[in-house]
């Protein structure tokens, strides 16, 4: 596998998981698309993204063992067991968002990153920034709601 990622990127200064970018970088729309900074810069944020989503995992699981739901008033139990099943619905979603993190990150390692898996076009770097999980174009992914949509009229 190590060699089919030297042969897709080169070696060397070449490979985007080796690059350190300042922090400042933006990919910017006047660079290729997808050239080894932007797959780099693509990559920290999708990893900086997975960590803070594990941090917070594990801070609510250590609130749970230190926490106990005995409150003495059965509405304030109420209240307590409430506010922690939208807790774990929360990180439930999460746990769902590491997997669709983890495809973008190979994506990103098979060179699809970027690109709509419906039209094979750029997706915007915009786009990409807001939703770095992203695998339409925008206008992919409405006519693929709209589809959606109308599928579930009938």
């Amino acid at each position: 596998m190590a060699t089919a990622l030297v042969d897709l990127y080169g070696s060397g200064s070449e490979q985007f998981d080796q690059i350190l970018l300042s922090d400042d970088y933006r990919p910017a729309d006047s660079e290729e698309f997808m050239c080894v900074e932007q797959r780099a810069y693509f990559l920290r944020k999708l990893r900086d993204w997975k960590e803070s989503i594990i941090e917070e995992s594990r801070a609510t699981m250590a609130q749970l063992q230190v926490d106990s739901l005995r409150e003495p008033d059965i509405a304030d139990r109420a209240s307590s067991e409430t506010d922690w099943s939208i807790e774990l619905r929360t990180r439930d979603r999460q746990r769902k968002l590491i997997a669709k993190i983890d495809a973008a990150v190979r994506r990103l390692y098979d060179g699809e990153y970027g690109y709509c898996e419906v039209t094979g076009e750029p997706i915007s770097l915009a786009r990409l920034e807001a939703r770095p999980i992203a695998t339409m174009t925008l206008e992919a992914q409405e006519k693929h709601e709209r589809v959606e949509r109308v599928s579930r009229d009938d």
